[in-house]
């Protein structure tokens, strides 16, 4: 066989309790190893001859495995690793992502910010803090980060944190912006980096109801343009629609028009009852019992319209467009359907997103997700700026919340651990939950009890089923 390499795109990484790990470089997809498929890569440095007989018949076959599959290649004696490339071990656990709001503030006025960032409630940390924080992003083996805000864009240090990013190659997969300051300018920049971030920005409705929500006249049309330029230069765009009393007649309307403007996904939602809402929200709240009912209404439309984008309903009704990858044939969920109703369950993470990703407030708290930084139980939690990425990562109150199984969960939340559905949705969204109960981060998701035990999923199975679409 004589001696291989790892190809230059993959890199060899390990985490505390998943100790190998092969990366891909530039997005840093992350796959694990057992032992054996670990020791056989770690042979292919350019040093160890895989012909000597010490070398067993089983790592060979994974070698050529392993070549088959173009992870690693042939190569000359001493044409050794990129010290990138090198085994690397990061004493925490492993996060794939840091969900994170660069700063607190904004230049739009959003009636339902969870941060109250038109007041700047949070403020933005300073540049060499951002910068420290970037460095322990990289110790701790954080592969990829979205930013967010507040409004991202506006941070003056904007391109010295893109660079920095980069340059410890962690990826930089989506920016959620309100689409403002969006321009060719700043795409060509991106573009010229080597990259191509997806461009999340939200979208609240035709006939003026975005501009009425966002609290600026002429951010529908902003951001409208926004899509279309992202898409002319080559920049995957996504958005997220929040609904409420006012806007809830045009979602059919609002769906239609972002497909138009070339947006590929779109994810729906109540608007949350946040602080600020309560005072500016002129009494256009929407229950979750009405939004389910104005899903049910909507979604024979979304086929008839052919399926323009791929859409979320809350944890209600996923399901793929018609352009997206595979497209043809229609794949639906319920997204709070998490597991078949079997024990197996039992020992998997009450969130499976938030032990992927994690959430970095302005002020650098370390949240299971976004949605807690408008509730006063965030600040049980640890700020990175106090305690460390590391420990916080290892030892604290958010890894434990985290790492949190099914069966414990069931066994604190009795309603739940008594439910017929317990083993379906695990007590469903624990910031889902906290709008109902803002002081137990434990307590039961209530929109998941409205599809399961009250009977939202089976008359969604029902309509789909009329649809010809089971």
């Amino acid at each position: 066989m004589g001696y291989y390499r790892l190809k230059e795109s993959y890199v060899l990484r390990g985490w505390e309790k998943l100790p190998w790990a092969l990366v891909r470089r530039p997005r840093n997809t992350v796959g694990f190893l057992s032992r054996e498929e670990f020791d056989a890569l770690s042979l292919c440095n350019g040093k160890c001859d895989c012909d000597l007989k010490i070398v067993p018949e089983r790592t060979r076959e994974l070698i050529r495995a392993a070549v088959e599959k173009e992870i690693v290649q042939p190569c000359s004696y001493g044409e050794g690793l990129t010290p990138d490339q090198e085994y690397r071990k990061y004493h925490n656990r492993f996060i794939r992502t840091a969900h994170w709001s660069i700063t607190g503030k904004c230049n739009y006025k959003c009636r339902h910010c969870y941060m109250s960032a038109p007041e700047a409630k949070y403020g933005e940390l300073s540049h060499e803090t951002i910068m420290d924080i970037i460095d322990q992003l990289e110790e701790c083996g954080v592969m990829s980060v979205t930013l967010t805000g507040g409004e991202p864009l506006i941070r003056k240090d904007w391109w010295e944190i893109v660079d920095a990013l980069l340059d410890r190659h962690i990826d930089i997969q989506t920016i959620y912006s309100n689409g403002a300051l969006v321009n060719e300018a700043l795409l060509q920049e991106l573009s010229r980096r080597g990259i191509k971030p997806e461009f999340n920005m939200s979208y609240d409705g035709d006939e003026g109801w975005h501009d009425w929500l966002r609290g600026i006249p002429g951010a529908g049309e902003a951001v409208l343009r926004a899509f279309d330029l992202c898409h002319e230069m080559g920049f995957p765009t996504g958005a997220e629609l929040c609904i409420h009393q006012g806007n809830k007649h045009l979602l059919r309307r609002s769906i239609r028009t972002l497909a138009d403007h070339h947006c590929t996904h779109l994810k729906t939602n109540p608007v949350s009852e946040t602080e600020l809402w309560e005072r500016l929200g002129e009494n256009y709240s929407i229950s979750m019992k009405e939004t389910l009912e104005l899903y049910l209404e909507y979604i024979p439309a979304y086929f008839e319209d052919g399926r323009p984008l791929s859409l979320m309903l809350g944890g209600f009704f996923s399901c793929n467009g018609k352009n997206s990858r595979g497209g043809e044939k229609v794949r639906w969920t319920i997204p709070l359907k998490k597991y078949n109703g079997g024990d197996k369950c039992l020992n998997q993470t009450v969130c499976g997103h938030a032990r992927q990703v994690m959430y970095l407030s302005p002020e650098g708290r370390m949240l299971p997700c976004m949605s807690l930084s408008s509730y006063d139980i965030q600040e049980e939690y640890p700020l990175v700026t106090e305690v460390g990425l590391q420990k916080g990562l290892t030892d604290s109150v958010y890894m434990k919340l985290i790492d949190t199984r099914v069966d414990e969960f069931l066994a604190h939340t009795e309603e739940c651990g008594d439910c017929e559905y317990a083993k379906i949705c695990a007590g469903g969204c624990r910031a889902s939950a906290l709008c109902y109960d803002k002081t137990d981060i434990m307590a039961p998701d209530r929109a998941a009890c409205l599809i399961f035990r009250e009977g939202y999923g089976k008359r969604l199975e029902e309509v789909l089923k009329e649809l010809h679409m089971e």
